[in-house]
């Protein structure tokens, strides 16, 4: 949590390091070597005399250059004249005369960069400055005239200035300015303040000027205690409309001992579109604050949790939203060590209580237990069988449930199910590629009802999805609440092959069958009576600059492309791009609307050794706009960096829509 003066910025050379130091500083009690044309000892006072030309170095490698120097037998006295010393690599100190009496060291019309050397026209930077003093009792250095030059050419000059020595870590003062503009607020000029309570302990505080709008408090407050972590944002205006708009999240993480953590979250904001406006919107469709406790233990767990969702989205919209606040819930796991070969028994138990909107409210228990039991058998079958059980018990207030609408009361259901699953990887070892094939089916038992769940608005279920992904797993539907339903059948096919030099590429085609009457399920979901659609993946990277990853879903009939998600990427870390496409059909009897049909692009070109260009972009090709984009220029030097970018968001909130930002930033490296 380091911090800079903006000023110690200007003359970060002083803080690089903790070992580097002013002339005099050079700690001359460390062994050394002194080399000289002329050295003579003064019995009588103690000191050492050298004439001509000079160089003293110390245990850390340190490098002191001067003429006619005396320095006392202890070090506490020490004097001479063109001095030259080298503190690192790169950072080079000069001046006309030097002295130090004890804690009191001072340089006269010295020099100092950091940058020696790092281009072959010129030191990027150097200070100079009439008088440099520094006071080893107070931790200070002090300037006088400083002036900072580039490329030997005077740029900023300072009647006078203080800073703490490289040796204090940190120190309150102001951080360097950066500047933004917005295509609504105008220009914005944020000043931020660095406060250090301790080593663990600190804190920014950010006034922020905007020419179109009122002024911005920022404020960031960090704490590293033995244990945990505290870590708080908020900010503050008053704008020209008379309205107090705020924000603040807070996170939290204390460490209860080996086996124990906890949590605290807090998100919350005045409006909808405060944190769009202000630059601090990152695509979130709802904010949640609340607390977490988890337990560990070598075959299992324990967390408990609670939320408090502030929804972020306009009205009206179709999307499933988050519905009334969670208090609590309660999950446990834990699983046995095999009992008999590999077979293994797990539990799980899950308590959610959801304080509802409009006077609603409801309380489910959850408990659950499998037995699982792999086998691997002749000729390399693998064959896995495994049975569950599960009961749920519901307590409705003024809940909408399918036969009965505003229902207050106990419901619960009981849900047996069991599968085997079966496996024969093929391997096909080569001299230079491995090829696997391997088909794999699997038969899922359960319960057959007429309804996938019991109440229409369900709290933790989004649905589902088909994809290659949810193919032989225990529960194809997003959360809890709903139901898998009867007797069904999940098969496919994966080919694999790899080569010596992580080559590898990956083909999976499958499909999933219901064998009992399934209700009616939304068509966009893969999901049918009776055969799915077919899905599938096809992976491919050779090992250096190329990966493709693509999952898609077919019409189970007519083998018509129904959804794809894709993302290729290529180069290397200096130069790489990264492309990505979803495209998704809404069948009409689904009322979803358009076509999902989104492309993201992701690059990173290095124009030059130290120039480099990054953007990011995603966007929508139903609509035939940005959603978001961003674009920077960045300049990386050994001694400073510069960036010029910019950031669009053309997300709609309600009154507020879009929003432009462009930003300048300078710092020196140290």
């Amino acid at each position: 949590m380091k911090k800079l003066n903006w000023a110690v910025l200007l003359f970060s050379a002083l803080y690089c390091a903790n070992t580097y130091a002013l002339p005099g500083a050079i700690d001359i009690n460390e062994p050394k070597n002194i080399t000289a044309d002329a050295i003579e000892y003064d019995v009588k006072n103690a000191q050492i005399k050298t004439i001509g030309n000079t160089t003293i170095t110390n245990q850390s490698g340190q490098t002191l250059k001067l003429n006619n120097s005396s320095v006392s037998e202890q070090g506490e006295k020490i004097t001479g004249s063109d001095i030259e010393l080298w503190l690192g690599e790169h950072v080079y100190v000069t001046a006309e005369k030097l002295s130090r009496d004890g804690d009191i060291t001072v340089a006269e019309d010295a020099m100092f960069t950091a940058c020696d050397g790092c281009d072959s026209f010129g030191n990027a930077w150097e200070i100079f400055a009439t008088t440099i003093k520094h006071d080893m009792q107070e931790r200070n250095l002090y300037f006088h005239n400083p002036i900072l030059w580039a490329y030997e050419i005077p740029v900023f000059w300072f009647p006078y200035y203080y800073m703490p020595d490289p040796g204090v870590k940190y120190r309150t003062g102001l951080l360097m300015p950066d500047f933004k503009s917005t295509n609504n607020m105008g220009t914005q000029i944020n000043l931020p303040i660095y406060i250090s309570f301790s080593e663990y302990h600190d804190a920014t505080v950010t006034m922020s000027y905007l020419t179109d709008e009122n002024p911005l408090l920022q404020l960031e407050h960090r704490l590293n205690a033995e244990h945990s972590t505290f870590r708080t944002t908020g900010s503050y205006t008053h704008n020209q409309d008379g309205e107090d708009r705020w924000s603040i999240f807070n996170d939290d993480v204390i460490e209860l001992g080996e086996y124990a953590r906890a949590e605290i979250s807090l998100e919350r904001v005045s409006d909808k579109t405060y944190l769009q406006k202000y630059g601090f919107y990152e695509n979130q469709p709802y904010l949640d604050s609340g607390a977490k406790i988890e337990l560990f233990g070598q075959s299992g767990y324990v967390v408990a949790d609670t939320h408090f969702f502030q929804e972020l989205r306009s009205a009206g919209r179709t999307e499933s939203v988050m519905d009334g606040n969670i208090l609590p819930n309660i999950r446990a796991v834990y699983q046995t060590a095999p009992i008999y070969k590999e077979t293994f028994i797990s539990l799980s138990s899950d308590i959610l209580g959801v304080d509802g909107n409009n006077n609603t409210g409801m309380q489910r228990v959850i408990g659950d237990a499998r037995i699982t039991s792999p086998w691997t058998l002749w000729g390399g079958n693998r064959i896995t069988l495994s049975v569950d059980t599960r009961y749920d018990v519901y307590n409705f207030q003024n809940y909408d449930l399918i036969e009965s609408p505003e229902f207050s009361g106990l419901k619960n259901r009981f849900l047996p199910s069991g599968y085997v699953e079966w496996g024969l990887p093929l391997f096909r070892p080569g001299e230079n590629w491995t090829h696997i094939l391997e088909p794999r089916a699997r038969l899922t038992m359960m319960r057959h009802t007429k309804t996938s769940e019991i109440f229409s608005e369900t709290n933790d279920s989004a649905g589902a999805l088909l994809s290659d992904t949810t193919l032989f797993a225990n529960n194809r539907f997003a959360g809890y609440d709903l139901w898998e339903n009867g007797t069904f059948a999940d098969y496919g096919l994966r080919w694999a092959t790899y080569g010596p030099t992580a080559e590898s590429a990956e083909i999976f085609f499958g499909q999933s069958y219901d064998l009992t009457e399934r209700s009616d399920t939304d068509p966009n979901s893969g999901f049918h009576k009776g055969a799915s659609d077919w899905v599938g993946r096809v992976g491919l990277n050779n090992g250096s600059w190329l990966g493709l990853n693509s999952r898609f879903r077919l019409d189970r009939n007519s083998l018509e492309l129904r959804h794809i998600e894709t993302n290729v990427d290529l180069g290397t870390g200096r130069n790489h791009i990264s492309v990505g496409h979803i495209w998704s059909e809404q069948l009409d009897e689904a009322f979803l609307g358009q076509d999902i049909n989104e492309t993201s692009v992701g690059l990173r070109i290095q124009l030059t050794e130290r120039l480099s260009l990054n953007f990011n972009a995603i966007y929508n090709n139903t609509r035939h706009q940005f959603q978001n984009h961003y674009g920077e220029l960045y300049y990386q030097h050994p001694c400073y960096f510069l960036s010029l970018g910019y950031r669009t968001d053309n997300a709609v909130r309600q009154e507020y829509s879009g929003n432009t930002t462009f930003q300048f930033r300078f710092g020196l490296n140290y």
